[in-house]
Parts: C-alpha cells; sequence; structure tokens
C-alpha cells in the first residue's frame, strides 16, 4: 500500500518492547531516544545500501571532494496513530536540495519557479562584467604606464637631492669660508649669492614636483576614472545581492507547533548576529519540525548524527550523534519549539551541586586546590556555583580571590588562586610568559600506534557554535601539546596518556585529542568531541610554579581518581 506521506518511513524491525518518550528532545544537550537510535539505524542501512544517488562522504578510497553530512531523524506520529520517523539532511546531498524520501528543504532556491535563478543570473551578468573591466587592456596599459612613470619620477628625484645635498655642503663650505675673509665687500656680496644658489636649489625641487605631479595626475585620473567605473558596477552588485539574500531570508518561514510562522530576518533580529549567517535553516533539524508541522506529523524525538569523514577544522566522527548548532539553529529552533514541553535543560542543572573543593595549600597570598569535574571555575551565564563564589565566601576577608586561570568545567585538578592584588599580577605574569608547567593525564578512546608525540594544530572558537573550538590555519592562535603514553589496555581499547600543554587554549587539550590531525581519539567522557560518559577523563594531575612572594619553587600533584 502507498504510503500518504512520501516522507514518513516505517520502522522495519519490531518497536513493541520500545517506551515512547516523555518529553520532546532538548535539541541542544541530549542523549538520543533508543527509538531515535533504531531510526538512525535504519537511515545508515539505506545510505550504504541505496543506489539511486551518488555523494562522496569520504569513507572510500577517492580523496577528491569529500563531504560528510549531519543527518536527522524525527520520530513522529501520524495522523493515523502509526509511530514512524522523517528524515533529512544539511544543506545539499549529492548536490541536490531534494532527494527522494527526505523533507525538502523549506524553501528551495532552484526550484524552476524560484525568483532566485533569474536574479542569480543577472548577478552573474555583473559578475562578468566586473571581471572584464579589471582585464581590459586599457585599465592594464594605464596602470603599467603609471607605474613606469612612478618609478622614473623616484629615480630622477632621488638623483635631484643627492645633487641638491651635494650643492647645500658646499654652500655650506664655502660660507664659512667667507665668514673668515677680511673682505667684508667680498663676503656681503658672496652670501648674498650663496643664499640664491639656495633659493635657485629649492626652486628647482618644487618646479620638478610639479611638473612630475601634472604627469602622474593626468594618468591617474585616467586610472581613478576607470576604478570609479568598477567600483559603481560592484556597488550595483552588492546591493542586488544583498536585496536578494534578504528576500530568500524572507521566504524561509518555519512553522511552530500552533503553525505560526516566522521568517529568519525576524528570528536573528533580536540575536546578536542581526542578520542570518550563511546556512542558516539548512541544518536538518529545522528542517524536520517545519516539515512535521506543515504535514500534521507529532515529533516525539529528535537526533542527529554525522555520517562521512571528519571536515578538516571541526572535530566530527562518523556515525556519532551530535546536538543542533547555537549559531544557526539556536535562535530557530528556540521559535519553533514555543509550546512544546521538553526535557530538563542540562545547562540550568548546577552539578558542582554537593560536591567540595579540597584545599591542597593555602597561605596569606595563594590557594591551590583541586577542582572537582563538572565545576565551573568562574560564574557562568546561568550557574553562579563556582570556585570563584565558593572561596570567596570561604575566605571574605581577603583581597581576593582572584582566578588565574581556568580549567574547563568538565576537567578536574590543580588550581592556583591569588588572595591579593600582588600575587596575582605576578602569577599572571608567569602564565603569559609560560613559565607555569602544568601536566595533565586523560583516557582516550583508542591505542596510539607511538608511544609519544607532539601536536601542533592552531585553534579558534566556532563562531557558530560556542563553546566549541576549530582547527583553523588561517585565524587560529597557535597551540602545542606534548602526550606520551602512560599505559594502554589493549581489551578496553582506551589508553591513559599524559599531557603536557605549552600554551593554553581553550578546549586544546580535548581538540588535539579528539582531532583527526592530532590523536584522533577523544578523551573518554568527551561530551562536545566526542562521546558522553560519567564525566571527562581529563585531570590537570600536576602544577608547578614560582611562589609570588617567597619566589620559592612550588610543586604540587593530585592523582586522577579515574
Amino acid at each position: 500500500m502507498k504510503k500518504e506521506d512520501p516522507c514518513f518511513t516505517s520502522f522495519t524491525s519490531s518497536i513493541e518492547n520500545y517506551a515512547l518518550p516523555e518529553c520532546f528532545t532538548f535539541p541542544f544537550y541530549y542523549q538520543p531516544h533508543p527509538l531515535c537510535v533504531l531510526a538512525a539505524e535504519q537511515l545508515q542501512t539505506y545510505l550504504v545500501s541505496q543506489t539511486q544517488w551518488q555523494h562522496n562522504f569520504g569513507l572510500l578510497d577517492d580523496p577528491n571532494n569529500i563531504i560528510g553530512k549531519m543527518f536527522g531523524v524525527l520520530l513522529v506520529k501520524n495522523a493515523g496513530g502509526e509511530l514512524g520517523f522523517i528524515s533529512a539532511f544539511s544543506g545539499k546531498l549529492a548536490k541536490q536540495s531534494r532527494i527522494q524520501g527526505f523533507v525538502p528543504p523549506v524553501f528551495d532556491l532552484l526550484a524552476k519557479d524560484s525568483f532566485f535563478l533569474p536574479e542569480q543570473v543577472t548577478i552573474n551578468k555583473l559578475n562578468e562584467k566586473i571581471k572584464a573591466l579589471q582585464n581590459a587592456p586599457r585599465l592594464s596599459f594605464i596602470k603599467q604606464e603609471l607605474s613606469t612613470l612612478e618609478a622614473a619620477h623616484a629615480q630622477q628625484l632621488s638623483e635631484l637631492r643627492g645633487e641638491l645635498v651635494e650643492n647645500r655642503k658646499a654652500r655650506k663650505i664655502k660660507r664659512h669660508t667667507l665668514q673668515h675673509d677680511l673682505d667684508t665687500t667680498t663676503t656681503d656680496n658672496g652670501l648674498k649669492e650663496l643664499a640664491q644658489q639656495s633659493v635657485y636649489d629649492k626652486w628647482r625641487l618644487k618646479d620638478f614636483t610639479c611638473q612630475w605631479q601634472q604627469s602622474i595626475g593626468r594618468l591617474q585620473t585616467k586610472l581613478d576614472g576607470l576604478n570609479e567605473h568598477i567600483a559603481e558596477v560592484k556597488l550595483q552588485r552588492k546591493t542586488l545581492s544583498a536585496d536578494l539574500q534578504n528576500r530568500i531570508f524572507s521566504q524561509y518561514q518555519f512553522l511552530n507547533k500552533d503553525l505560526v510562522p516566522k521568517s529568519l530576518l525576524d528570528i536573528f533580529a533580536d540575536t546578536a548576529l542581526k542578520t542570518p549567517p550563511a546556512g542558516a535553516g539548512e541544518c536538518a533539524a529545522p528542517k524536520l519540525l517545519h516539515y512535521a508541522f506543515q504535514h500534521n506529523l507529532i515529533p516525539l524525538a529528535l537526533a542527529e548524527f554525522w555520517w562521512g569523514a571528519s571536515p578538516k577544522s571541526e572535530v566530527k566522527k562518523h556515525q556519532q550523534f551530535y546536538p543542533a548548532c547555537i549559531g544557526k539553529c539556536q535562535p530557530i529552533l528556540k521559535h519553533m519549539l514555543v509550546g512544546m514541553q521538553l526535557d530538563e535543560n542540562p545547562f540550568l542543572y548546577n552539578y558542582a551541586r554537593g560536591k567540595s573543593l579540597d584545599i591542597i595549600y593555602e597561605d596569606e597570598d595563594i590557594l591551590v586546590i583541586n577542582k572537582p569535574s563538572e565545576f565551573l571555575s568562574v560564574p557562568g551565564k546561568d550557574i553562579s556555583d563556582s570556585v570563584y563564589s565558593r572561596i570567596n565566601n570561604q575566605f571574605p576577608d581577603a583581597t581576593g580571590p582572584l582566578i588565574v586561570h581556568r580549567l574547563d568545567m568538565s576537567t578536574s585538578g590543580l588550581m592556583v588562586l591569588a588572595l591579593n592584588p600582588q600575587a596575582n599580577k605576578y602569577l599572571q605574569k608567569q602564565f603569559i610568559l609560560r613559565d607555569v608547567h602544568k601536566q595533565y593525564v586523560a583516557l582516550i578512546e583508542g591505542l596510539p600506534l607511538n608511544d609519544e608525540g607532539e601536536i601542533h594544530l592552531p585553534l579558534r572558537g566556532d563562531l557558530y557554535d560556542r563553546p566549541k573550538q576549530i582547527v583553523c590555519y588561517q585565524n587560529g592562535k597557535q597551540a602545542r601539546t606534548l602526550w606520551q603514553v602512560l599505559e594502554r589496555y589493549p581489551q578496553k581499547n582506551k589508553t591513559r596518556i599524559l599531557l603536557t600543554p605549552y600554551t593554553g587554549r581553550t578546549h586544546q587539550l580535548r581538540v588535539h585529542c579528539a582531532h583527526a590531525l592530532g590523536l584522533n581519539m577523544p578523551i573518554v567522557g568527551d561530551d562536545l568531541y566526542g562521546t558522553r560518559a560519567s564525566r571527562l577523563h581529563l585531570h590537570a594531575q600536576s602544577l608547578k610554579i614560582k611562589h609570588p612572594i617567597s619566589k620559592k619553587i612550588m610543586s604540587f600533584k593530585v592523582d586522577a581518581k579515574f
């Protein structure tokens, strides 16, 4: 029997023993519901077996044009009460925005009746015109002639200035001689003549400059005229492109469960970005929800997974589940999920509740503490409980505490705090100059072939998915990590390693372990770059500093509890 909905997919295996979700998935941090896992596995089987289209996910030997892809499955119940799922991919798949069986884009730029294609033709013609103007022989000739003229001017000016300098030196010597001449008439006439020579030389320089400015100016005026014409066409293209982009954004109308539409322009107007980023609305999650609301399907749970080779910048593992991105999806989903009962937001839960800080060392100037995992170093946006607030309450009479450095919330281990501004300034200087020696121990997924190594991967923040970091050779900050195997556990496919960071970038050790160009083995329990577990198995186990007052070298070590 033919399905009424071409995108609704029934489960091919029994789901009798599965309980339905109590609430809809909190999309920015979740463990996929078992039914979503089952749906994802069914979709992955299709991806492996289908022959209708071709896309290079980087899973075979072809090294060209590899594009891994995020897929999503949405557990739904249709109007007949049947439980199934719908599927989507982010962006394009096999160079297509529509593929049978997957939900379509919210707005299809490439549809035959779309305004995009004819307007894109106009913009492309302007691109061709700009290219033709920039490559015109007349423009090239004037640029070359101007360059030649400016070079000749610089050469002749240098020669003239050299001549005038020599003239000035000669006049200085002659003036000195005249001033010692007993004949005042000779002296007066001589000095007068030297003054006239000086005026003449200044006139020569001025006349030279004026003539060259006129010659260069005539060519520069011609060049400016041509460049202004190019600038006018570029402005025309920019205006048309901006208008077209806004028109596209306005066509992306996302529904919520009450079928209230809202465009990308309106959605992002109240955000820090103000305008939608490139690719907004093309991710799997908003496409799935929009289709469900539009076709009278009840959404029950959501999951997204990566399929293919990891991108060069991000950390994405084949078949691994990932939350929706913050920068592009959060504003859209905020509108789309209005009125829906969601799983608890884990970002609002204080995981430090019931945990205590162990003070390893204390004096009048500094504290060294052992921070538990899942414990903020400083107050966060929603949670104020932190190392700072705890120590501040514990030492109310101190002129601190002052946070000198931080550990990730999920990382446990040693931290040093200053109890007065003088100690803070001295300790900060040590960190800036990289005179502080820190070592971490971690448990990673996998068995490295070598016993030690060094990782150099520059890092910067992911602009559209904070707080994640990405590898970026163009704008990233240098990041260097040494690693050494401590013990291998072949039966568990895990390795305990020692990590020595020589820079202190955000998530440096986590990315260097997980990234394909690093160890390619995420730290156990890394919920950002790996797979969630009971905790992040990363611990700052040793710290060596110089005391800010006594200047004594102090070493501290606390073993990891994992």
